[in-house]
């Protein structure tokens, strides 16, 4: 039995970035079936080898690649080699990385913004395009870069994250329009709270809190429907309607007020 729903496009190739995470693990072994070619790239080789076997053991072919998205240059290089290869027809771009403002700092750490710029926007904005000047060449793909509900907000505490979701969210928007009259479908995802390694690290509740494998099954019907965005969970949407009413200073007011630490940093 697969996981596979009845609504669900079949893809004969996925590539998926940060599939050494939980929710990229979680998608890499909701598509995982006989038909399919799966190209996991992430950071962690334990964890890649073992969503590699859970993948395998569906019946998936499976082609792993350790790397780290910080070198664009690199992943570009690395694209290439794999599209090649296997011709993706789903690129899922979902490494990403966080950094919070530490109470004790006046400013995040310089590097750590640089880091963050690097993997959560240049680097996938880049692999969006790569993928789509091949997809266009083969007459058509989809596209998925997951963002985060961060981006619809000016957090002060985490100015680069956020930022770089929001960088992200428009190029989305824009893609989208450049490139479906090829045949060519970008999807944005914006979850909220998913239970992973990242989020376990915040210091502050997790409301409407989603595991990874109900993100992988949302996230899964979203590029079915080749829906422009899909936020999740539904409160989320709701909040953003309010907060793009709310008067300014009522919006600068709360934001400025919200305190949220992390445990530790990646």
């Amino acid at each position: 039995m697969t996981n596979t729903p009845t609504n669900t496009r079949v893809f004969r190739s996925i590539l998926i970035t940060g599939a050494s995470g939980g929710i990229g693990m979680a998608l890499a072994a909701y598509y995982a079936a006989p038909h399919c070619t799966l190209i996991l790239w992430g950071r962690n080789p334990q964890r890649l080898e073992e969503i590699s076997m859970r993948c395998r053991a569906c019946g998936a072919q499976v082609v792993t690649r350790e790397i780290d998205l910080q070198n664009g240059q690199a992943a570009l290089a690395a694209y290439a080699e794999d599209d090649q290869a296997h011709t993706p027809d789903l690129v899922i771009l979902g490494a990403g990385l966080a950094d919070i403002q530490g109470h004790d700092s006046l400013t995040e750490d310089p590097e750590k913004v640089f880091e963050l710029a690097s993997v959560n926007y240049a680097t996938p904005i880049s692999m969006a395009t790569a993928a789509a000047r091949a997809m266009i060449t083969r007459q058509g793909g989809q596209i998925v870069l997951i963002g985060s509900v961060a981006g619809f907000y000016e957090l002060p505490f985490a100015a680069a994250y956020s930022s770089s979701k929001a960088g992200l969210a428009f190029f989305a928007k824009a893609a989208r329009l450049a490139w479906q009259r090829y045949g060519v479908f970008v999807t944005l995802i914006a979850p909220g709270f998913v239970d992973t390694a990242m989020s376990q690290r915040l210091e502050s509740p997790r409301p409407f809190l989603v595991s990874p494998r109900d993100a992988a099954r949302i996230i899964a019907r979203a590029i079915a429907e080749r829906q422009a965005e899909c936020v999740f969970p539904s409160p989320f949407k709701v909040l953003n309607v309010l907060m793009c009413f709310m008067p300014k200073t009522w919006r600068e007011y709360i934001l400025l007020r919200l305190a949220v630490g992390q445990k530790g940093r990646e």
